[in-house]
């Protein structure tokens, strides 16, 4: 390994590795929630960004269909585990708002982020237009499967807990089935839509040019930080009403705005440098492709452990999310429909996100 070809990125990621140990000495030593919180949540940012590399890196070695399919499984892995231990724990209305804020961070921070910086040094920047069209229609059918059961509950009386379920499995699994359609129509039908290289050669990696990367070592280090997200994950749910409650925030402000930027902070990181570097297509894939994963995959997958752990997890979301979700998907498909983008576009983008953050911190909900 290289210590030049490191990135600042990764230097800064590597470095914060140190909240691993201390978040676990917090928690045996039985320090406060809040302590074992912030630690948590600390620890959980670099083990995500070493998440992404090791799959990048095997990537590399098995090859660019099996590489793909990987990227898409562990792209939003550290999402799932955080709200499967939430689900587990049954905090499912904080899951709920994780999934709706994962979705609008990418679409509005992310991606604004991204516009509003590439913007700044490069006057105007172009994207695979076609993309980012079918993008937004898949965007347009997460938003009508998350409405349909909302619709039906707040239309209809007497409806159980038991059939929303029930709709929702059947709209889970056709979610889950168009997902992999769009894995195959980008991996296979129409990959050369989708051919905008992978992040890691963007930022240098951690082998030499030419180098090929060890297998074992790669799936070794994607198993044990797998291994440490879910340990931290545990911590991270186990103390957050306790930390919220210390800190004057709600669960709602938390599950939409807070855990989504701590499981997203690589791909944030990601998406701005690829995007300082006029790489915009790369930029806008990784936005919008992470909130259609949890759209279409994580949150049926959810939606279907739910039933299998007897945990009411269904797709009627709070209305307040709904139209959330539905603005930011609104203006991000509106945003990137012509396939350009410049800094006011990108800050149109921050905006917005800041309105809908601001909505929530006041929004007096408290869902546990």
């Amino acid at each position: 390994m290289n210590l030049k070809s490191i990135s600042t990125k990764d230097l800064i990621f590597t470095v914060l590795l140190v909240f691993v140990p201390i978040s676990l000495t917090a928690h045996f030593l039985g320090w406060s929630p809040l302590v074992i919180f912030i630690t948590a949540c600390l620890a959980i940012l670099p083990l995500a960004a070493w998440m992404g590399t090791a799959t990048e890196e095997i990537a590399i070695v098995v090859g660019p269909s099996i590489g793909g399919l990987l990227n898409a499984t562990f792209g939003n892995a550290t999402e799932l585990i955080i709200a499967f231990i939430a689900l587990k724990a049954g905090l499912v209305n904080v899951v709920k708002a994780s999934l709706t804020g994962s979705v609008i961070s990418n679409l509005l921070l992310v991606m604004g982020f991204a516009m509003l910086l590439g913007g700044l040094r490069y006057k105007e920047q172009v994207f695979q237009s076609t993309v980012a069209r079918i993008n937004a229609s898949s965007m347009n059918l997460a938003v009508i499967a998350m409405l349909m059961p909302t619709a039906m509950n707040y239309t209809s009386s007497g409806i159980g807990e038991k059939t929303l379920q029930q709709l929702s499995v059947v709209v889970a699994v056709t979610l889950i089935i168009v997902y992999l359609l769009t894995l195959f129509f980008s991996m296979k039908t129409h990959s050369y839509l989708y051919d905008v290289g992978i992040a890691g050669e963007e930022d240098g990696g951690f082998h030499e040019q030419g180098e090929k990367p060890s297998l074992k070592l790669w799936v070794s280090i994607l198993l044990g930080v797998t291994l440490l997200v879910a340990i931290e994950s545990e911590l991270l749910v186990g103390e957050l009403e306790a930390a919220t409650q210390t800190l004057g925030l709600t669960e709602l402000f938390t599950g939409i705005i807070l855990l989504p930027i701590i499981g997203n902070a690589a791909e944030h990181a990601t998406a701005v440098v690829v995007a300082t570097k006029n790489k915009m297509d790369l930029a806008v894939s990784v936005a919008m492709g992470s909130s259609l994963q949890i759209a279409l995959f994580v949150a049926p997958v959810l939606v279907i452990a739910g039933f299998f752990l007897d945990q009411p997890m269904d797709l009627n979301f709070n209305p307040f999310e709904l139209v959330a979700v539905a603005v930011a998907v609104l203006i991000a498909n509106s945003v990137s429909s012509d396939g350009q983008s410049n800094w006011l576009e990108g800050t149109l983008l921050l905006a917005t996100y800041f309105v809908i953050g601001a909505a929530f911190y006041f929004h007096p909900a408290i869902i546990d």
